[in-house]
Formats: structure tokens, C-alpha cells, sequence
């Protein structure tokens, strides 16, 4: 990051102390999906897992898997790459899970592989401009340059449809409740 004259960062002003600058920070998990670097808050995750094999549900979007028991909890697991419209991830055993937690409720993005752990402040999160591509803006909440490298962040909230999120997750109680 440059500095100004006075060696301070652009989002480090002067009569800022330090703690309010640190609170101005924000913590992302990047991960790839193909070629692309993707971010989400590490306020929303929950825990990065191994790719292990879903129950697949009938009646359900492409883009979901299916479901995983996570110590007791029914989650959906949506595949990143299909919701964005590239087709189905063909899974190994380098795919990773990241559980997040979604409006209420824990959903699992099935990703390439998780990258890094990046801080960035608030003042360096850029608008996505205007312009044709594979994922809708409302699934944007900024760009942001690490390294050379642009990272795009993702707003879960908006990423998964609610109703999708609970139809998968009635499927999937109602379907560990047939095996018992």
C-alpha cells in the first residue's frame, strides 16, 4: 500500500487512532473457482471442510449438490461454480466446503480451494462497474486489488435464494428422517 507524505496509509487519516482504524478493517476468505479469486466476510464462516460426497436431493436447483450432516445439522451445499452459470464442478478430493452462515441458517459453497485470508479496509473495496459477465451484480459487494491480483466479494445474503436455502433443507430432514 502507498503512502501519503506524511507516511500514512490513504485510509489511515490523521486523529484516527489505532483501534478505530483496526475496526475499519475487514477480514476476507479467498478462495478460486477455475481462475477467478472470490472473497467472503470470515464473519460469515463457519468452518472450512474437505469435499465429501452430499446426498443429492430430487426437485432441486442444479446448482445444489445436495445435503451434509454436519454433526446433527441438515446443510445445503451449493456448487459456486454452477450457481454462477460455468456448469458443474466435477468434484476431487482438493475441493473444499466452506460452511457460511446465511440468514439464519448454516449453507456449505463448494469451491476449488481456499486461498488466503486477506485485510482490507473499507476505503479500498471498490464498485464492480457496470459491464456484461457470468454473475450477477447483486451477488458483488466490491473489488478489491491484493497483490496484483483482483479479488471480487461475494455478499452471500443476496448470493442464495431463501427459498432455496429452506426447500433444501426440508428435503434433507425429511430425508434423514426415511433412513432412520
Amino acid at each position: 500500500m502507498m503512502s501519503n507524505e506524511k507516511g500514512l496509509t490513504p485510509s489511515f487519516q490523521e486523529g484516527t487512532s489505532l483501534q478505530e482504524y483496526n475496526e475499519q478493517q475487514k477480514q476476507f476468505i479467498t478462495f478460486t473457482i477455475g481462475e477467478e479469486e472470490y472473497a467472503v466476510d470470515i464473519m460469515v464462516v463457519r468452518e472450512i471442510k474437505a469435499w465429501s460426497e452430499t446426498t443429492h436431493l430430487p426437485n432441486t436447483p442444479e446448482f445444489m449438490r445436495g445435503v451434509l450432516n454436519l454433526r446433527g445439522l441438515i446443510v445445503p451445499i451449493f456448487d459456486l461454480r454452477c450457481r454462477f452459470g460455468l456448469g458443474l464442478t466435477e468434484t476431487t478430493k482438493m475441493h473444499v466446503i466452506i460452511i457460511v452462515h446465511v440468514e439464519n441458517r448454516l449453507v456449505g459453497i463448494l469451491v476449488d480451494a481456499v486461498s488466503d485470508i486477506i485485510k482490507v479496509s473499507e476505503g479500498e473495496i471498490q464498485d464492480v462497474p457496470k459491464m456484461d459477465r457470468n454473475i450477477d451484480d447483486e451477488y458483488l459487494s466490491g473489488l478489491v486489488t491484493v497483490s496484483e491480483r483482483m479479488v471480487a466479494l461475494l455478499d452471500v445474503d443476496q448470493l442464495f435464494n431463501p427459498q432455496a436455502i429452506e426447500t433444501g433443507i426440508a428435503m434433507g430432514e425429511a430425508a434423514s428422517g426415511e433412513e432412520k
